[in-house]
């Protein structure tokens, strides 16, 4: 069946893979130095008992290009750590360079068995700050990882992409229609049988995991919204699941980074007491864990959800202040348009206070402190 999938997603053009060399047996001493790298690199996921896959998926005589991952036991507490990489032979030893090392889009720059767009987003994923959060721009441009329209449950809150552990990057989602689409635009890796990843701008990427059927790529273009696989259990390179879901992680500069305060499917993520509980905000409704989010779409980086803080609506003005007068209102949960913004009269919301008003595509003017953004500051310049 996934062979009849893929083949008819590669004939509608909704992905394409690569122009690079085939990959081929695995020169001697390859996966010996990926593995040595991986171990250095995750110490505390090699002591888990972890077992190393090196997939060389393309090389030449000097160059070699795939995935690495440390393997956990079937259905143990442990999730596996995974990796691209990228190797360069000089002389009889191999130069490795691991996803989010600097070295890895140094070498990128230069190896042949990497396409020009690769190159450019791995450029931007900045392994030397790996638990920046873009400088507080909590925006993704990301919808949910399932058709835009449906309704799925968020089976398990905020939690760490291993369990408990921090950063909590991952969601649990389950139900729906079962099949996993990509969150955004961006470049697919299979990093092992019922795991995808897919790279991003901006220095995001997302993990889809325990999938069923999913896609085998190297280096494919999707688009938003494209076919990955079904929610699953499978659990081949480790980890645990007690029933159909998609374990989806998010990370930024080649790191799993905390999925709280970002935006997806025009949903905010937010952390409980404890891992696996929390919420997610749209305007001011909120959904606990087990609860259902609808998949709004992605929210565009000039535009805001409106957050009336439990109010059924927020006023519009015809400037950016309460001495102008009210020019209508707009709805708890709205999407609005930001044209540009501009001081004026500092008001409380949700998220903090702020003396910001957005002049909406409209004309009419709304305070800052009554929407969610993602971002502390003008997301259209000022006016």
């Amino acid at each position: 069946m996934r062979a009849r999938i893929l083949t008819g997603l590669l004939a509608a053009g909704l992905f394409a893979t690569p122009a690079v060399p085939v990959a081929a047996a695995p020169p001697t001493g390859l996966v010996a130095e990926v593995t040595a790298r991986m171990h250095a690199t995750a110490p505390a996921a090699a002591a888990e008992a972890a077992t190393p896959r090196v997939n060389v998926d393309r090389q030449d005589n000097h160059w070699a290009f795939g995935t690495a991952v440390l393997a956990t036991a079937p259905n143990s507490d442990a999730m596996p750590e995974g990796w691209l990489f990228v190797a360069h032979r000089e002389g009889a030893r191999w130069v490795v360079a691991l996803e989010g090392e600097q070295a890895f889009a140094d070498l990128s720059a230069k190896a042949p068995v990497v396409n020009e767009s690769e190159r450019a987003l791995f450029a931007e994923q900045n392994g030397s700050q790996p638990e920046a959060q873009a400088g507080s721009d909590w925006r993704t441009g990301m919808a949910l990882p399932y058709s835009v329209g449906h309704t799925w449950t968020m089976w398990g809150g905020p939690h760490g992409w291993s369990g408990t552990a921090a950063p909590w990057s991952s969601l649990d989602l389950a139900g729906g229609d079962q099949v996993v689409r990509a969150a955004r635009a961006g470049t697919a890796y299979t990093m092992c049988k019922g795991w995808i990843r897919v790279i991003h701008d901006r220095g995001y990427s997302t993990d889809y995991y325990h999938l069923w059927s999913n896609i085998n790529v190297n280096g494919a273009a999707v688009g938003q919204g494209s076919y990955l696989g079904y929610t699953g259990t499978d659990v081949t390179c480790g980890g645990s699941a007690s029933g159909r879901h998609v374990h989806f992680g998010l990370r930024q500069n080649s790191a799993y980074v905390g999925i709280a305060n970002h935006n997806l499917g025009k949903w905010v993520p937010q952390n409980g007491g404890a891992a696996y509980q929390g919420s997610a905000l749209h305007g001011s409704a909120r959904v606990y864990a087990g609860g259902s989010l609808y998949n709004y779409g992605a929210l565009g980086f000039t535009q805001g959800i409106v957050d009336a803080n439990g109010g059924s609506a927020l006023n519009k003005r015809t400037g950016p202040g309460t001495g102008y007068a009210i020019a209508g209102s707009v709805a708890d949960g709205a999407t609005v348009s930001v044209s540009c913004s501009a001081n004026g009269t500092t008001h409380t919301g949700r998220w903090g206070s702020s003396s910001l008003w957005n002049r909406l595509t409209d004309g009419t003017w709304v305070s800052d402190a009554f929407m969610w953004t993602g971002l502390n500051g003008p997301v259209n310049g000022y006016c």
